[in-house]
């Protein structure tokens, strides 16, 4: 695969019910066509494509519709081709790259290979932008195929970088867009000494570009083996986080850490604000960092305004801490909420576990609550409050009605005094269309906007073989405020292909 390539080409239209746009809108997060219907973008990292196994690939299903895109490394302009276990499309962002109104997709592909002077770089991993435009996104569009090397001219493309693994994007406050992009098995050499898998982050606003570990100006933490930096990615307008679940507390080894930074530069890098982990701020968050807690596995952020404000000044940060032992039970699981202020001085919101007073459940083995994290503040026009931040916390290894891994998702109103007040557990069956099975692992993939929450289930039996599942629900009928129905998209229906291994993945 070569470095940087933009193919500007005719877009071809999809196959459509309605006319397309003539220009792009810019009205919502996810509107790749412009028209002003929200798109959904459902991931299959291990679909197997022109025989490859594992290649993966995106689709997007067009609001109102407008025809459904399959994007794999197989489409015309990608400069790639299909390969086995390129998981492309395990991660995916979206944001309006160029500034046309059209939402542009930004997929990764963690474990590709590329060509460098004559070798194979194994798992250095890439990175697409495929542009969306008023006749859609697809076969047609203008992509730009990225390695790390290609993107940022200061770093290098090595083997097993899983440059891509993480992805976010947006626009800053001062509306300038940026993308951040997790490289977590970059080695970091510090002092001399190189270590293994410390990880980083590319990080691009406009033209400007920086490569951020822990060794760079400002940033807290030390530069460990294992720190795997960029495991995962969260933002809003103003700050975003990176999570590294493999960050040592003291001698705890994967204790884990999060560390949250501001869209503004110092000494070349984007400003870092503060440094999260269990046992590092004792008096903000609650528990002792652990060998194996894996604090950041999952990360999520959301916009909050204060009382007296205009704007969203602040925002609310959610750890999960999946591998986080209670009372002597292996991997229960826990999560954490705090509110960040622009200074970078953070306050709890909520420390969140089976065991927390009013909560429904109970510690259990191999539960993993907090394996992924949802937060979403539902109107971001007016003062934050209990009436408008959700959060939903993904439990793939809890048991459904003795159904072993069936799995489930528990949502919280996080600002409420007692989080267990107004809790609610959904399972396939139960809130959620379909019967839950063994090893369905609800909760591995999970995501939330301002209107729905977006449950995957990727390992889910509901048809004939296990192609997996997305329903996307509003955040209405989960409060039982309205009956408007869950969305199912199901491998076979909807214009969708039948066919897939893990559909469903999101978040």
């Amino acid at each position: 695969m070569a470095g940087i390539t933009a193919l500007a080409a005719g877009v071809v239209p999809l196959e459509a019910t309605q006319a397309a746009a003539a220009t792009c809108t810019a009205s919502t997060s996810t509107d790749f066509n412009g028209d002003g219907i929200a798109d959904t973008v459902i991931g299959d990292p291990n679909a197997t494509v022109d025989g490859a196994v594992g290649a993966g690939l995106v689709h997007v299903v067009l609001g109102g519709g407008k025809g459904v895109s399959e994007i794999s490394q197989s489409v015309s302009g990608m400069n790639a081709r299909p390969e086995t276990n390129d998981h492309f499309g395990l991660s995916r962002a979206f944001y309006d790259a160029d500034g046309d109104g059209c939402t542009d997709l930004v997929v990764g592909a963690p474990y590709e290979d590329v060509a460098s002077g004559g070798r194979q770089l194994v798992d250095a991993g890439a990175v697409y932008v495929i542009h969306g435009s008023p006749t859609g996104i697809g076969a047609g569009s203008t992509i730009e195929a990225y390695t790390q090397a290609s993107l940022d001219a200061t770093t290098a493309t090595e083997a097993y970088d899983w440059f891509g693994y993480a992805l976010k994007a947006g626009e800053t406050a001062a509306g300038s867009p940026y993308l951040v992009i997790g490289v977590p098995g970059e080695n970091v050499t510090d002092g001399g000494t190189t270590y293994t898998d410390a990880g980083c982050i590319e990080y691009v606003q406009d033209a400007t570009k920086a490569s951020v570990s822990e060794k760079s100006p400002g940033v807290p933490g030390i530069v460990e083996t294992n720190d795997r930096f960029g495991y995962s990615l969260a933002g809003t307008n103003r700050y975003f986080a990176v999570g590294g679940p493999g960050e040592a507390i003291g001698d705890e080894e994967f204790a884990g850490g999060v560390t949250v930074f501001n869209h503004t530069f110092t000494d070349g890098v984007p400003t870092a604000l503060a440094g999260i982990g269990q046992g590092t701020s004792s008096d903000t968050v609650p528990g002792v960092a652990e060998a194996g807690d894996a604090f950041g596995t999952s990360i999520s952020m959301t916009n909050y305004r204060p009382s007296g404000e205009t704007y969203n000044s602040d925002a609310l940060l959610v750890a999960g801490t999946p591998g986080e032992d209670i009372d002597g039970v292996v991997d229960t699981g826990s999560v954490t909420v705090v509110r960040v202020q622009p200074s970078g001085t953070y306050s709890l919101v909520a420390g969140i576990d089976p065991k927390t007073d009013g909560v429904d459940g109970t510690e259990t083995q191999g539960d993993f609550f907090g394996q992924r994290v949802a937060i979403a503040n539902t109107n971001t026009s007016v003062v934050t409050s209990t009436a408008t931040v959700r959060l939903a916390v993904g439990i793939p290894g809890r048991e459904a009605d003795t159904v072993k891994n069936a799995g489930a998702i528990q949502i919280f109103r996080p600002l409420d005094s007692s989080v267990g007040t107004n809790d609610k557990i959904l399972t396939l069956g139960s809130g959620l269309p379909g019967t839950a099975t063994a090893r369905d692992y609800t909760g591995v993939a999970l995501t939330a906007g301002s209107a729905n929450l977006y449950v995957g289930v990727p390992y889910s039996k509901a048809t004939s073989s296990l192609k997996g599942v997305l329903h996307v629900l509003p955040w209405t009928d989960v409060d039982g405020t309205t009956s408007t129905g869950t969305t199912t998209y199901l491998p076979g229906s909807g214009g969708l292909p039948d066919a897939g291994e893990a559909f469903g993945v999101v978040g």
